[in-house]
């Protein structure tokens, strides 16, 4: 495993899924997980776990819309004198809607989460991991990123456009030479609650089922629909995010690393 003792690394939409595993290896490779979301009580979880395992991890709230958030969260790291090395953006909506149907508002709600959060939080990371020796950003995209989805084209164009600000980016700071790289993971069907969310509005049903009791039936579509004939799980995105921010990934820049059980293949 590769060692991130002394760094220290922020990953948002860190109250569950994807976002959690990625603060939790993070955590188990030695890196100071500043772990971040806007569901308080997802995230007390995240941390007492981390905690619990003996990783050291803070959290704080942050509207990854909010470019006040961002000002507020890249200060407090930088105050700490501990430098910033690694920023993993992770937060995401996904909403079902035919084009049709689709208000203005649910377009630009998930534009807001999940592509307006990628630029503001990568802009803020520019100047301290620069300042701290250079760094690296993995930026969440999806497969959906890649290819069309019928019911997803907002989805769709936030998480294409995730893909090519990476690519833009990583030249840019290849450019000035600031140590920094720059890459997208695209991930195929993973048992997260995004995708019990995406059938209500990007938001969590009501009722007190648990996460696995009400993905049952998504994780069976998920399943067939993926060549390798199950659905991933958060620790596969987090297996990723560990190799792009670490010196074994030294050469890799722009890149789009595909973990998606086959979809994108055929």
């Amino acid at each position: 495993m590769a060692s991130f003792v002394g760094k220290v690394a922020l990953v948002t939409g860190a109250a569950s899924g994807i976002g959690r595993a990625c603060a939790e290896a993070l955590a188990r490779a030695g890196a100071s997980v500043v772990a971040a979301d806007i569901d308080e009580a997802g995230l007390a979880e995240t941390c007492t776990g981390i905690q619990g395992a003996g990783g050291e991890v803070e959290g704080r709230r942050l509207d990854v819309a909010e470019e006040a958030d961002w000002i507020r969260v890249m200060d407090s790291i930088q105050a700490a004198g501990r430098g910033f090395h690694i920023l993993v953006n992770n937060a995401a909506l996904c909403i079902h809607s035919p084009l049709s149907e689709m208000t203005l508002a649910t377009w630009r709600r998930q534009n807001a989460v999940n592509l307006d959060s990628v630029f503001l939080g990568t802009r803020a990371a520019l100047d301290p991991m620069t300042r701290s020796g250079g760094g690296s950003v993995v930026n969440i995209s999806s497969v959906a990123g890649l290819k069309g989805i019928a019911g997803l084209s907002g989805y769709c164009a936030s998480k294409g456009g995730v893909r090519l600000f990476t690519k833009a980016v990583a030249l840019e700071c290849a450019a000035v030479r600031n140590g920094i790289r720059v890459n997208s993971i695209h991930p195929g069907s993973i048992e997260t609650p995004i995708w019990v969310k995406m059938q209500h509005g990007g938001d969590m049903p009501p009722g007190g089922n648990s996460i696995d009791e009400i993905m049952t039936e998504t994780r069976t579509v998920a399943a067939a629909a993926t060549p390798l004939g199950f659905s991933g799980s958060p620790e596969d995105i987090a297996e990723g995010v560990l190799y792009l921010c670490s010196e074994a990934a030294r050469f890799v820049t722009g890149s789009e690393l595909v973990i998606d059980g086959g979809v994108f293949a055929g």
